[in-house]
């Protein structure tokens, strides 16, 4: 499986290194704040364009991952780490064992035991959905991978839902209105409402969920949608209650 880095905010990137541009072009003397907040403009999209073309390549194979980011570059064999794991704010990392060549940097811990661990890759930063990466990594890792997000065991009313905010994520607007109205329908108790609620997540899962500047951490939207659909799935306690 190869994943695909996001383009996601790059239209934006270009959009503000050009407007910084024009803006500096127009600004006249004595326009000193101005001209700065310009820079500051073009150098944050200035940055975002570096890092969108800079080489990438990430891919999950049989015999193990190929990678190319910035950071970190080579072929690492399954048994070259003695676990990976997926973290709650969806990053990837590996624990290296001592086939692993030295090189790469442990800045990263294990989510579940804290061992030193080696940051493989930001699933923020790609196209494909987290759970497809989850299942590439399970079929091929031998056993050594754990999804670390926190695990949906349910959905309960009164819930608090507070999703971190990263420079690039979900659409807040977007997943604000799937959350809102799933948690109406299971609020409601109407089996049409829950039919309706859950095959709207369901289309915006398979459409993709926009991605923006400053949104919702990935991972975390995720799996809050997952348990929702679950929840809009069982209609047992809605069955009972109507037979009471």
């Amino acid at each position: 499986m190869e994943l695909h880095r996001s383009r996601g905010a790059l239209p934006l990137a270009v959009a503000c290194v050009a407007g910084g541009i024009l803006v500096l072009a127009v600004a006249g003397e004595g326009a000193l704040l101005r001209m700065l907040a310009a820079l500051g403009v073009v150098a944050v999209g200035g940055a975002v364009l570096v890092g969108a073309v800079r080489p990438f390549r990430f891919v999950i194979g049989p015999e193990g991952l190929e990678v190319r980011r910035p950071g970190l570059r080579g072929t690492y064999r399954w048994e070259q780490f003695d676990a990976l794991a997926l973290t709650d704010a969806a990053r990837l990392v590996g624990v290296p064992a001592a086939g692993l060549p030295p090189g790469p940097p442990t800045t990263a811990r294990h989510p579940r035991d804290g061992r030193p661990a080696v940051e493989l890759l930001d699933l923020a930063q790609v196209r494909e959905r987290p759970d497809d990466v989850v299942a590439a990594l399970t079929r091929y890792s031998g056993g050594r991978f754990t999804d670390a997000r926190t695990a949906p065991g349910g959905w309960s009313a009164g819930t608090a839902i507070v999703f971190a905010v990263g420079l690039r994520g979900y659409d807040k607007r977007q997943v604000d209105g799937l959350v809102g109205r799933a948690e109406e329908a299971l609020a409601t108790g109407d089996a049409a409402a829950r039919r309706a609620a859950r095959a709207e997540i369901e289309q915006a899962r398979a459409a993709g969920i926009e991605v923006a500047l400053r949104g919702y951490d990935v991972g975390q939207v995720d799996a809050t949608l997952d348990a929702l659909r679950a929840a809009l799935t069982d209609e047992s306690s809605t069955d009972r209650e109507a037979t009471a």
